[in-house]
């Protein structure tokens, strides 16, 4: 079976995760926004970010470590209705801006770590879920997805105010970070898994260059 990959545009979602939008409340009136957003805050993940399973992350230009993020991917069918999930790794450079991050931080070439395949089911099904993240075979982070600002039917929802999802759209529910306010890192010579019961998980090795 091939490893399953995106067929349309793949979205991602900042500041979903109340942890770090608590963290960021006090400097969202500042310039230049002046207040915090009142719509989900969408960026796109490219296709040369796809990363098939089995596939590793080879470190490139200079990057030494990156930021995991683990994520559930909603993926759109007919009508814009979800047809299905699946775990994702959406890794980035760390940087300190989560408004309007460079495209060089999140779209680098295989930033975008997948599944075998995907799980069918709606919404309903993913509220409450956990998702584990393991560094080494350590957990180093549990993404609990009933600490997001927006469900999955009110980020749906919210999302479709401004745009119509299209058949084989992927929308991630954002990332979550930890008490301090940065994500869980990796480098060359790690390997990083994402799991949930009843999913496909999400396994990469990070290789750096020779």
């Amino acid at each position: 079976m091939n490893p399953w990959l995106p067929q349309g545009t793949v979205y991602g979602t900042l500041l979903n995760f109340r942890r770090e939008w608590d963290l960021w409340s006090a400097r969202m009136t500042q310039d230049p926004h002046k207040a915090a957003p009142k719509a989900p805050v969408l960026y796109v993940k490219t296709a040369n970010t796809f990363c098939p399973a089995g596939q590793d992350l080879l470190l490139q230009d200079g990057v030494s470590e990156v930021d995991i993020g683990a994520t559930l991917g909603l993926v759109i069918g007919a009508q814009a209705q979800v047809v299905g999930a699946v775990l994702m790794n959406d890794w980035t450079v760390p940087h300190t801006s989560y408004y309007r991050p460079p495209v060089k931080f999140r779209c680098r070439d295989g930033f975008l770590g997948l599944p075998q395949q995907i799980k069918p089911g709606q919404v309903q099904d993913w509220a409450a879920l956990q998702v584990a993240v393991r560094r080494n075979d350590e957990v180093v982070q549990t993404v609990d997805l009933r600490e997001m600002m927006r469900g999955i039917p009110q980020l749906l929802a919210d999302v479709g105010e401004f745009m119509t999802l299209q058949p084989g759209d992927v929308l991630m529910v954002g990332t979550d970070c930890l008490a301090d306010g940065t994500r869980p890192r990796a480098k060359a010579g790690d390997r990083v898994e994402i799991s949930a019961p009843g999913f496909s998980a999400v396994t990469t090795n990070v290789k750096g260059l020779a």
